[in-house]
């Protein structure tokens, strides 16, 4: 399989010597179900219309992918969609990736969405094609379709055996009008979703042959490394670039800037000719930094806020059920507690890259970004342009986990371009992620419930304290209300229990430290603190705390399916020796339920974590393999949050720099995994991301079975 990048000009080299071209591509008005199909002309292709299948008559057939893959599975998950349709094999096509215009919808890597928004729609589109194909054969044999079936780029006629390969078909298949409601296939039928199968880019990356962003180069281009202040909103009150200028290579020292959604910074820039004399000149700049409050940028005094904040009423979610005031009044049994999470950096493999040419009335970008769509928007806003001024190359990226959705780094690029009248590409040091941020939120749950004399769980409520992305980032006015984002994986759709009395509520707690997705957003902190309580809710009412769970989702058929596969592969309700435990948490997020079952000992060195047995409710699998490792991900992800260092603020800065101080899990602190996969025919959840919010829960929940401690702030100790 090739990579193409995907514009007008090479839409028309798809087609090589082809004189017929057969495109087809589809639009979203509301809904994924709604999807209008359309045939696109050779007269217009490229230009107005979305196409996402061509297929030409030496048998080309290209698929495009319109979600930027970052280690998700993406490069393969979408045109494998297409391709079971169309009845081709992988090794049949080429893909190329879509450029961010307009036509082809959102393209927003981001919220473990891609396979969930495009199962629908690529499929139809795959389909349809597939029925043009069929038609046009049955047209020359002068037989009824329904004698005919399509299999490895070929329509056959039943009765007779003769074939026709897709090529022959083009021309003819070019002409028929698209059907407005093509048959899907039975999921019993599936050659390919469902299946594990090697995915395409896992050779070009093993080779080398794929193109990351920090892998792009341009004749002319200057690299550039910036220097920011560590308070991250200092300004710059003066700076000498003279012994910078004199490191070879070295062309221009200069005043820059970092827009941030909430904040535009001030910063010094060396561009140079490579980026290792980017760096050296960038080390000998000296510059002066305005004073600024050290107290403003404190996780101490955030912590301190959201506690002051605890004691305030909050603001009602939607999906609240009963009265729980009057409940949990009159309830014999009270149970309180305050759990805490801190801040946390995405840590991406890739640093945060971006290469840029602004030229006169253009801008070209080649950058590994999670929506090219949305920095079409941001860029096209940013330098004035028009958003069909403005181009975007994606290439692979090297993780991101909510990072590369947030443009700043484009930005200062472009800035650096537009002033040196030069392609810039600029590569910001594994420090610069770590001090600058973006990061997760910090936040505090609150939560309070109430037990009858039958055990039974009568009032539950979940207060949620935090800053609001909604607010910082899209500028979103929550003042007097909830953020509806932040009780994700505990609001009443995810977390939908049999409790008669249930509140969830949120408070603002208002901080200039950028923020922003991370993996699973809101979810990775709301589930620790809302399963860990779960856990406290079935101790105090003297029960075992999967019991608990049955009774709270008994009216929720797939999530007590999730909990009786892990207790039964995890052996949940088979006594362990002494000196170890076992602890469990599920929660559903991005419309797909995990549970985790953890296993921990003591030993002479303190605690090991032995073992964790994952299963995962995903409703239709594309490919199953991918699954496994997604959620082996989360695990280590996950673990990596709640056992290591926090991101601390104080006198003004970050405390961590690289991962020397913010370390990651090493391969010899990893458990052992097991992950077990639903099988059913739901609709399509996400996978990228649901595996990690129960991890942290699960853990302190076997912690506490272990050693009679209650854990509820990070880090976690293994002690």
């Amino acid at each position: 399989m090739k990579s193409l990048a995907i514009n007008r000009r090479n839409f028309l080299k798809t087609g090589g010597s082809a004189s017929v071209l057969l495109a087809l591509g589809f639009s979203i008005p509301a809904h994924s179900e709604d999807v209008v199909l359309h045939k696109i002309p050779q007269t217009t292709l490229g230009l107005e219309f979305s196409p996402y299948i061509l297929i030409d008559d030496t048998g080309k057939i290209t698929i495009l992918n319109p979600r930027p893959d970052m280690g998700q599975g993406t490069y393969q998950s979408m045109p494998a969609l297409v391709a079971e349709e169309l009845e081709v094999s992988m090794d049949q096509i080429h893909i190329s990736q879509t450029n961010g215009q307009g036509k082809y919808g959102s393209q927003l890597s981001g919220g473990s969405s891609s396979v969930r928004t495009r199962w629908l729609p690529m499929r139809k589109a795959g389909a349809a094609v597939k029925e043009m194909l069929i038609q046009a054969a049955a047209n020359k044999w002068q037989v009824s379709p329904e004698e005919c079936y399509a299999k490895e780029a070929k329509v056959f006629h039943k009765p007779s055996g003769k074939s026709f390969t897709y090529a022959e078909l083009v021309g003819d298949a070019s002409k028929l009008d698209v059907p407005k409601n093509p048959k899907l296939k039975d999921p019993k039928d599936f050659k390919l979703l469902g299946k594990s199968m090697p995915k395409p880019d896992v050779p070009l990356k093993v080779t080398g042959t794929a193109e990351f962003g920090i892998d792009v180069d341009l004749p002319g281009m200057l690299y550039a490394s910036i220097e920011r202040c560590p308070a991250i909103h200092g300004k710059v009150e003066s700076f000498d670039g003279a012994a910078a200028l004199k490191v070879p290579g070295v062309k221009k020292v200069l005043k820059a800037e970092r827009a941030m959604p909430h904040k535009t910074v001030e910063t010094v820039a060396v561009l140079a000719t490579s980026y290792w004399a980017a760096l050296q000149g960038r080390k000998k700049l000296k510059i002066k930094w305005a004073a600024v409050d050290n107290n403003v940028l404190s996780t101490e005094k955030f912590s301190a806020q959201m506690h002051e904040l605890a004691k305030q009423d909050g603001h009602d979610f939607e999906g609240n059920q009963g009265d729980f005031a009057k409940a949990y009044g009159e309830a014999p049994k009270k149970i309180q507690a305050t759990y805490e999470t801190p801040f946390a950096a995405h840590a991406a493999m890739e640093p945060v890259n971006a290469t840029v040419w602004v030229k006169d009335d253009s801008v070209e970008i080649w950058a590994p970004v999670q929506g090219p769509d949305g920095t079409i928007g941001e860029l096209s806003q940013y330098l004035g342009l028009k958003p069909e001024q403005v181009k975007v190359n994606v290439t692979f990226l090297g993780g991101a986990f909510g990072r590369k959705a947030y443009l700043d780094f484009v930005k200062e690029a472009a800035y650096l371009s537009k002033q040196a009248k030069a392609p810039v590409k600029l590569i910001w040091t594994r420090e610069d992620d770590m001090t600058q941020g973006p990061y997760r939120p910090a936040m505090l749950s609150v939560l309070e419930g109430g037990i009858d004399a039958n055990g039974q769980v009568t009032a539950l409520h979940h207060k949620i304290i935090s800053e609001s992305i909604q607010k910082q980032v899209f500028k979103a006015n929550i003042t007097g209300k909830a953020d509806g984002w932040a009780e994700e994986g505990v609001g009443a759709k995810d977390s939908p229990m049999a409790i008669p009395n249930i509140r969830r509520s949120y408070l603002n707690a208002s901080t200039d430290l950028p923020i922003l997705w991370w993996r699973s957003v809101y979810a990775s902190t709301n589930v620790f603190g809302h399963e860990s309580f779960v856990d406290e809710l079935a101790h105090a009412a003297g029960k075992d705390p999967l019991d608990l769970r049955l009774e709270l989702f008994k009216d929720s058929p797939r999530f007590v399916k999730v909990l009786e596969t892990v207790a039964e592969k995890s052996g949940y309700r088979e006594q362990l020796p002494s000196g170890k435990a076992r602890g469990m948490a599920i929660a559903r997020s991005f419309s797909t339920i995990c549970a985790h079952v953890f296993t921990v000992a003591k030993t002479a060195d303190g605690i090991k974590i032995e073992k964790v047995v994952s299963v995962i409710d995903c409703g239709m699998t594309v490919n199953p393999d991918n699954i496994k490792a997604q959620t082996e991900s989360n695990v280590v992800y996950g673990l990596t949050a709640a056992l290591k260092s926090p991101i601390v603020f104080a006198n003004g800065a970050v405390q961590q720099s690289n991962f020397h101080n913010y370390p990651v899990l090493r391969i010899n602190e990893i458990p052992q995994m097991q992950v077990h996969i639903i099988e059913n025919q739901e609709a399509p959840g996400g996978v990228g991301e649901p595996g990690l919010p129960p991890i942290a829960p699960a853990l302190a929940n076997a912690l506490f079975n272990l050693t009679g401690k209650r854990q509820r702030k990070f880090p976690l100790e293994l002690v």
